[in-house]
């Protein structure tokens, strides 16, 4: 087919999306097979392979409707063909353009009738001018412009007509679809030579503003790069020359810091000439580092800032109210430390130390006193400490040497004069790397602390404004040199009175806080916390009573939130089915009195408790058997009154066979639970005699006191903790040895009213307050 031909021919055809052909050029089109492949096979079985390329009116549209086509298609010849797995390659020639006259048919092969439209020109003189024009526009820089065939230039020089030049320069210029649409729907030659020369000179003038963009660009990236590189240069020429600049003006600052600071003389000297030793050091040594931190922390230590103390004693009992219920003796005692504080203005040379079970509220006593005094508070565990330095600090020759855990805590404190808390110094142990609890004594002299060595600071530091607080469990586990020099302040357990007055006041609205639950949702009644108090725990503090009304609490907020019900009250009927079965049950007393049997009173770390003790005899030669998980102070005190009784058993009507024809057993029951303590002779005593005189004992009489062989009744501790635990069992009345009478004051005054207490000297009158009479065993 000639391109200069006017014919009306119909074809097959077929839509490239995106695509708008244009004559005179050669198409390389990728088509999926499903979409072309009958097309391309019915036309590549026609002699000619002729096909109709179809442009849509715009660029977007995905619908192959009559409408949505181009009028104006041009007619191609496929001159290659390549089959792919899911797709064809078709090299097209394309010819010349043609009008669409109608289309026959869509589906499945698209077919229309089209007439040719070889291009024209109106004027031949003004296509001329055209083509110099276009000429001149031709330089070098242009081939650029044409994004896939850069030899279209050379074109000119061999003679084509202006019809293919405006074709193949159009189709390979950089335009968008509308553009190349106006090209293919334009016939004149004249016209399409003009848009070119548009369309030229615009993609010239854009690639000329992208080149500047570009160029500035470029040039800000090598700046940077340049930049970049300098600044490199710079960081190493200045670790080769030590950054001297920046290091000068980095000792100024130091220097400036440590005149502030204003420490003693003979640490500024230090610390001056430690100052010139880094001033010497290059920046990336080792020892700079190691010098510059020592700097540091020297500058960090209080050396002369003080707080301002309260010296409002009746602010201070208020605190300590306030923050704890009871404990009435440890608070007068602490008044007692404030009030020499005041009047003296110094801090007293005594060091005082609570001891007392966990969970008694010894940590929160010290915190109480800083807020009282108005001083910084600083806590440092002393517990698992086994390394000397770990108090005194590492020597500064050690690859990361820390300074000591008192001198952290001043760091950490800020001032010369806080509440120190030494939490758990009975827990200090020892081993290879030396014994803390004698670097502690340093600590706690008060006529050595003024000059107390670091070995990381290098020079003594004063501790003598520091307000010393120690905290222990066992008094007996602190060294004795150390124990020496501390004032013990013992903290016993709380009653069960002071228990239930402490949840009431301060654990449940501190729950409650906790967990953002309000008073009007939640309520748990009396009993059910006297529940808690009895059956639940079994502690000296309010730990475990703490975190069982907190979980109380947070059952009750989920079954708020899942059931939608309000509010949660909690009593004695219904606290078991909310914290499941009761965990302890205390010893209670039988319903009568019986021969043999006798109630003693225990102190243990979870406060007090009732102890009965059994005695039994048989058929034997005369041994002793103690059951019942005894230690070896009860074992002790059994021989002791069996020793006893059988030295006075004509004076109490005994038998003295019984002793070499019987086997006497005595059991304290609850065998799992160790028991041991010097006080069980009395009750061991009373239980013998009783077993051998075949008499029985009140029931309602409870009794505690250690004896001696000569029948004497020692004193005992714990009387308050024992008071408590035989009123909460129904005694009626307790026995206690005649030197506890002055520890009667510190019973509770709810438990005098219902128990009597009687004190006694010597066996002999506890047997006669128990009620048993000379009588001759019969055994």
């Amino acid at each position: 087919m000639n391109s200069s031909d006017i014919i009306q021919i119909t074809l097959p055809a077929l839509c490239y999306r995106g695509l708008v052909p244009l004559p005179h050029n050669e198409l390389k089109i990728e088509m999926a097979k499903n979409d072309s492949a009958r097309t391309i096979k019915e036309v590549m079985q026609s002699p000619d392979k002729l096909i109709v390329l179809l442009a849509k009116k715009e660029f977007l549209s995905n619908v192959d409707t009559i409408e949505n086509f181009n009028n104006i298609a041009v007619i191609g010849k496929i001159v290659a063909l390549t089959d792919a797995r899911t797709s064809q390659r078709l090299v097209i020639k394309t010819i010349v353009r043609c009008q669409i006259d109608s289309f026959l048919e869509v589906e499945p092969i698209m077919h229309v009738t089209v007439t040719t439209k070889p291009s024209v020109s109106t004027s031949t003189t003004r296509e001329l001018a055209c083509v110099r024009l276009l000429v001149q526009e031709l330089d070098p820089k242009t081939k650029n412009l044409f994004k896939a065939n850069t030899d279209l230039i050379s074109k000119v020089s061999e003679g084509v007509t202006p019809e293919i030049l405006t074709d193949m320069f159009a189709h390979n210029l950089n335009l968008d679809y509308n553009t190349r649409l106006k090209y293919l729907n334009t016939i004149d030659t004249t016209e399409r030579m003009v848009f070119l020369l548009q369309d030229i000179r615009n993609e010239k003038v854009v690639r000329e503003i992208e080149d500047e963009i570009d160029n500035k660009v470029r040039q800000n990236v090598s700046e940077n790069q340049k930049e970049f590189y300098l600044r490199e240069r710079m960081k190493v020429i200045q670790e080769e020359l030590g950054d001297k600049a920046k290091k000068e003006s980095d000792i100024e600052e130091l220097r400036k810091k440590i005149l502030d600071v204003k420490m003693p003389k003979n640490i500024e000297e230090k610390a001056l000439n430690e100052l010139v030793r880094y001033s010497m050091l290059s920046s990336g040594s080792g020892e700079s580092s190691i010098s510059r931190t020592y700097l540091d922390f020297i500058i960090s230590l209080p050396w002369s800032n003080a707080s301002e103390d309260c010296h409002d004693l009746v602010k201070a009992k208020e605190q300590l109210d306030i923050d704890h219920y009871g404990l009435n003796k440890v608070k007068d005692r602490i008044l007692e430390y404030l009030a020499v504080c005041i009047m003296t203005k110094k801090t007293p040379q005594a060091i005082l130390c609570l001891v007392g079970p966990p969970g008694v509220g010894k940590t929160s006593l010290a915190k109480s006193i800083a807020k009282a005094m108005n001083k910084k508070f600083v806590k440092q565990s002393l517990g698992g400490v086994k390394d000397e330095s770990e108090i005194r600090g590492h020597r500064r020759t050690y690859l990361g040497a820390l300074p000591g855990r008192i001198l952290q805590g001043m760091k950490r404190a800020g001032t010369i004069n806080p509440v120190f808390l030494l939490d758990e110094i009975d827990k200090l142990s020892s081993d290879y790397r030396g014994d803390p609890a004698s670097a502690m004594l340093e600590v706690l002299d008060a006529e050595q602390n003024q000059y107390f060595s670091d070995n990381y600071l290098e020079e003594p530091y004063d501790l003598s404004k520091v307000f010393f607080i120690a905290t222990a469990n066992y008094l007996e586990n602190i060294p004795a040199a150390l124990r020496d020099r501390l004032e013990i302040v013992e903290v016993s357990s709380y009653t069960e009175f002071e228990k239930f007055e402490i949840a009431k006041q301060h654990l449940i609205d501190k729950q409650l806080s906790i967990h953002g639950l309000s008073k009007c949702d939640f309520s748990l009644s009396d009993k059910a916390l006297w529940m808690l108090i009895r059956e639940y725990t079994r502690e000296a503090g309010v730990r475990e009573l703490e975190r069982y009304i907190g979980t109380l609490i947070r059952k009750a907020i989920k079954t708020i939130l899942l059931e939608k019900t309000t509010p949660i009250n909690i009593d004695e009927n219904n606290i078991s089915s909310w914290l499941g079965k009761p965990r302890y049950s205390y010893t209670k007393l039988d319903n009568n009195d019986q021969v043999g049997i006798v109630t003693g009173l225990a102190y243990t770390q979870f406060g007090g408790d009732t102890l009965p003790i059994e005695a039994t005899c048989y058929k034997g030669d005369g041994r002793l058997l103690l059951t019942g998980k005894l230690g070896d102070v009860m074992k002790e005190s059994g021989q002791a009154a069996l020793s006893y009784v059988k030295n006075n058993a004509e004076k109490f009507s005994i038998n003295e066979e019984v002793f070499k024809t019987n086997d006497i057993h005595i059991h304290v029951p609850e065998g799992a639970v160790p028991k041991d303590g010097p006080s069980a002779g009395v009750a061991l005593t009373t239980a013998i005699v009783s077993l051998l005189t075949k008499q029985k004992v009140d029931h309602t009489l409870g009794m505690t006191g250690e004896i001696t062989l000569r029948g004497r009744v020692l004193p005992i501790g714990g009387l308050r903790e024992k008071s408590i635990a035989a009123h909460r069992s129904g005694l009626k009345k307790i026995l206690i040895p005649a030197e506890n009478v002055k520890d009667i004051e510190d019973v509770p005054a709810s438990v005098l009213e219902e128990l009597q207490i009687i004190p006694v000297t010597t066996a002999e009158e506890v047997l006669e307050k128990t009620g048993i009479s000379g009588h001759v065993g019969t055994e």
